[in-house]
């Protein structure tokens, strides 16, 4: 599936260039994970070949993130708080939940937009939560934006240097991805365990 979905990308980029990047990163960054490694470093490639310049594949990426991350927040401030008030109660979430979020986005909010849009996994959700907890969205453009860089920076430089061997650099990623994505799942299970242990303690 992942080999299909790769392809499937690649073939996308190569048709639009700079708006399949663009468009790629915007769907990345919106809680919907298209595997972004394989989009920049597929565009360091294009660089390789003399397809797109090193700018234009960054600022791409960069400018992808920026705008899916700006629709996941907005529909997080939106929507986000009324319909965890009103279904949170099924996935033992409350009131006091979303005070500790709000609180926790306030002390550490500048640093979450910022090294979260560094993490594979947790990249492509960190922008729905900042939504929620009503980070001041200018805090969050700014760091989210200083953020993007990085991550698409490197990739980009990755897939250049790499040239026909771009997608060995997966191989060192994929392992990353893992162990974050196991990380995710145990304190998911944590947070349902917890919930139902207060859940029979009421």
């Amino acid at each position: 599936m992942l080999h299909s979905l790769s392809s499937g990308l690649i073939q996308f980029i190569s048709a639009l260039g700079f708006w399949g990047i663009f468009i790629g990163m915007i769907i990345e960054s919106a809680c919907i994970p298209l595997p972004s490694e394989v989009i920049m470093l597929y565009g360091g490639f294009m660089v390789y070949q003399g397809n797109l310049s090193f700018f234009s594949v960054i600022a791409a990426g960069v400018l992808g993130n920026l705008v899916g991350s700006v629709i996941m927040y907005w529909i997080g401030s939106r929507y986000g708080r009324p319909f965890i008030e009103r279904y949170g109660k099924y996935v033992l979430f409350n009131y006091e939940h979303l005070d500790k979020a709000d609180r926790w986005f306030s002390k550490y909010g500048d640093w979450v937009a910022f090294f979260g849009r560094n993490l594979p996994v947790i990249r492509t959700f960190v922008s729905l939560p900042a939504g929620i907890a009503k980070m001041p969205f200018g805090r969050f453009f700014i760091f989210t934006l200083i953020g993007c860089i990085p991550w698409n920076v490197a990739l980009t430089y990755f897939g250049y240097k790499l040239g026909q061997h771009w997608e060995t650099a997966q191989h060192y990623i994929h392992p990353v991805t893992y162990v974050i994505a196991l990380i995710v799942v145990l304190l998911l299970i944590r947070y349902v365990y917890r919930g139902l242990k207060e859940r029979r303690a009421n």
